[in-house]
């Protein structure tokens, strides 16, 4: 009887004691300080980079904002005691003569080149997209434009459309063309730095839209391919839409890195001549570097637009894309 009575005893003790050895350990101080060792840990990986856009970005565009408001001469610009002149500089440009044809020559400068980088581009990864024979050594050779500098690029491209000795008039003497002013000429300087940056921005645009190209399945051709389509309703149908949000990022890179060339027209033509291929990043290097009296204010101030005019658009291009991606 007693037996019986002791049994539930010895199994309420059991249980209690498998309950202790189960129960987690008492919090100790060191897990409390982990969260901030944790918040530490990312402020040092956060502090380069933070310290790097400030030096290279933040303080720039405000030593250049305040350029633009101020009355900066070569003796101001070394003592730093420049007069606030507020928005003058901003008025100085607009009344200038030389800021409709600057405006006007940047407008078709960026939308022609984007037009026919993002084309030609478009097309030859369609084209190396097939995987043929030696596909891989022209694509790498296609890269060479976009991996020389500037520099070289400009000064062949001068070489080429030379008036006198250049390949370009040479080869157009011999199908019986005459010689084109390509340098030299109000109506064809800003052609000729235009076909100058379309075939140095070509490649990036390849390079960009093949990796798109690479992340479309092949099994959508394929059913399409079933289903009848041709290949022009293959590209428009599943390409081109599938493209679209790797399009829209390389249109954007084009015209912000378009939006301030400056290498290839100044080797080319310095702006010239008569200002026909004067561009915002051509002016505003010659109002503040190009003169024996430097305007560094109008000068910052041409700079200051166009730094708007890219922040404009990418503005733009993010609601738009926001946009897409909630319809």
């Amino acid at each position: 009887m007693n037996h019986t009575t002791q049994l539930p005893d010895h199994r309420a003790a059991r249980v209690r004691n498998a309950a202790a050895t189960a129960a987690p350990p008492p919090v100790r101080g060191s897990n409390r300080s982990r969260p901030a060792s944790t918040q530490w840990a990312a402020w040092g990986f956060l502090a380069p980079v933070t310290l790097y856009l400030v030096l290279f970005y933040a303080y720039p565009l405000y030593r250049n904002i305040d350029l633009s408001l101020r009355n900066y001469t070569v003796r101001s610009f070394v003592q730093g005691n420049a007069p606030f002149t507020g928005l003058k500089n901003y008025r100085t440009i607009f009344d200038d003569p030389a800021f409709a044809p600057a405006l006007l020559h940047t407008v078709v400068f960026t939308a022609v080149c984007l037009v026919f980088q993002y084309a030609i581009g478009l097309a030859l990864a369609v084209f190396f997209n097939q995987h043929f024979r030696l596909s891989a050594t022209l694509r790498a050779l296609f890269l060479v434009p976009w991996l020389l500098p500037l520099i070289v690029s400009a000064s062949t491209w001068s070489w080429m459309l030379n008036s006198e000795s250049g390949v370009v008039n040479a080869a157009l003497h011999v199908i019986g063309i005459g010689p084109v002013n390509w340098l030299t000429s109000p109506s064809w300087s800003l052609t000729s730095v235009i076909i100058a940056n379309i075939w140095i921005g070509v490649p990036f645009n390849l390079v960009v839209l093949y990796s798109g190209l690479q992340s479309i399945p092949a099994s959508l051709y394929e059913a399409a391919a079933l289903d009848g389509a041709n290949a022009w309703q293959r590209f428009w149908r599943i390409t081109f839409p599938l493209l679209r949000p790797v399009s829209a990022i390389t249109l954007l890179l084009g015209l912000v890195y378009t939006l301030k060339v400056f290498d290839i027209i100044w080797i080319m033509t310095k702006g010239g001549p008569a200002d026909s291929s004067t561009t915002f990043a051509t002016w505003s290097y010659r109002l503040g570097f190009g003169n024996l009296l430097p305007a560094f204010g109008p000068g910052a101030a041409v700079g200051n637009l166009l730094v708007v005019a890219a922040l404009i658009l990418g503005l733009i291009h993010v609601k738009a894309q926001r946009k897409q991606a909630t319809s």
